[in-house]
């Protein structure tokens, strides 16, 4: 697993949220190279995420595009050849929690690093600024 790479929620949020309005110029670049990044995983790129990342993504893409349009999204993700969904143990979730609190991370970004090291999986997709502050190496095209 250590060429995949992982993949944030906020990737697909970008790559399948339509704004309400006309997107500001750097939110227009971020959902063109989100959807850069989903086709070429749809092209045969694999990549990892968590149930609880994909969970993130269906109540974004819900609150903002419907109940529909969320399960959707779901279920795309699922049936995706290129994406494996990990499952994740409360276990996995008490390291990400005290991960969180030493490096003031939110608790699903270090959720991502604590798989990401248990998979020996170096690169993330994020638009997530706060992936720089550890030894991961993070890809935003």
């Amino acid at each position: 697993m250590g060429g995949m790479r992982f993949i944030d929620a906020n990737v697909f949020i970008y790559a399948f949220l339509k704004p309400k309005k006309e997107p500001p110029e750097n939110v227009k670049e971020i959902k063109e190279r989100a959807k850069a990044i989903l086709s070429r995983i749809s092209e045969g790129e694999r990549v990892v995420t968590t149930v609880v990342h994909l969970s993130e993504v269906a109540n974004v893409v819900e609150s903002r595009g419907g109940k529909e349009k969320a399960a959707e999204v779901v279920l795309v993700v699922l049936t995706s050849e290129n994406i494996d969904v990990l499952p994740v143990s409360p276990g996995d979730y008490l390291k990400a929690s005290l991960i969180a609190e030493e490096k003031n991370l939110g608790v699903n970004d270090a959720l991502a690093y604590v798989k990401m090291r248990e998979h020996g999986i170096k690169g993330i997709y994020t638009f997530d600024r706060d992936f720089e502050k550890l030894d991961v190496e993070v890809l935003t095209e």
